[in-house]
């Protein structure tokens, strides 16, 4: 009986090592298919200094299950602004095929795969129009002293906003939406770009629904 028992605990010990890895049924793979996803959506934010890096395998797998429930609720990543509300270009939210990837990836037992299919390093892209622009600072409500031609907006609050819808009043009597804050973070650092340049001329009146400073980038 004692030789059994022993037998069946060296068993246990053997298999333990088993039952503490994901079983792995996916052929998605964290080095094909998960880094290209997030160094293009996540990685702004979760570089290495942030205080949750996701910038290899090896940090991402911890957080896998969290990071699932997170982009199929939408939660991240995090746009600040509600959609539909001025011409601005396309967010950097996940598009649908993204999140089902992710979730499959997880789901599957969140397999790294081969290094070699890691995607090369880039130097971060730099918006075609941030380099040419300049800005100009204001608090709203802010009065523009001469004709800009605006390219985009950025908010620069002391705190997160929960709610802010910012319009340009034009001296003719035109309201140009420009963006609306929501659950919007100053550490997402984020600057709104139009689809189109707006032309504002001297004696727009940029108004927020509440106090709020904010960066014009115009050319």
């Amino acid at each position: 009986m004692l030789k059994t028992m022993r037998y069946a605990i060296w068993i246990c010990a053997l298999a333990q090592p088993l039952f503490a890895h994901d079983i792995i049924t996916t052929n998605l793979t964290y080095t094909r298919d998960i880094s290209r996803i997030f160094a293009g959506h996540c990685s702004r934010c979760h570089d290495a200094r942030s205080s949750i890096p996701l910038t290899n395998y090896e940090q991402v797998r911890p957080w896998a299950v969290s990071i699932k429930e997170q982009v199929l609720s939408r939660s991240m990543p995090p746009w600040g602004a509600v959609k539909g509300f001025g011409n601005l270009k396309p967010d950097e939210s996940l598009t649908q095929e993204d999140i089902m990837i992710v979730a499959a990836w997880v789901i599957g037992g969140a397999p790294k795969g081969d290094l070699r299919f890691l995607p090369r390093a880039s130097v971060p892209a730099i918006h075609p129009q941030a380099g040419a622009s300049r800005s100009i600072r204001g608090t709203a409500p802010f009065t523009l002293d001469a004709s800009i031609r605006a390219t985009g907006i950025r908010p620069t609050p002391d705190g997160i906003v929960e709610s802010a819808r910012i319009v340009a009043n034009l001296p003719g009597g035109q309201v140009e939406p420009l963006v609306w804050l929501y659950h919007f973070d100053p550490k997402w650092r984020r600057t709104f770009w139009f689809r189109e340049p707006l032309d504002l001329p001297k004696g727009t009146v940029i108004e927020s629904s509440t106090p709020l400073r904010f960066a014009v980038e115009s050319r």
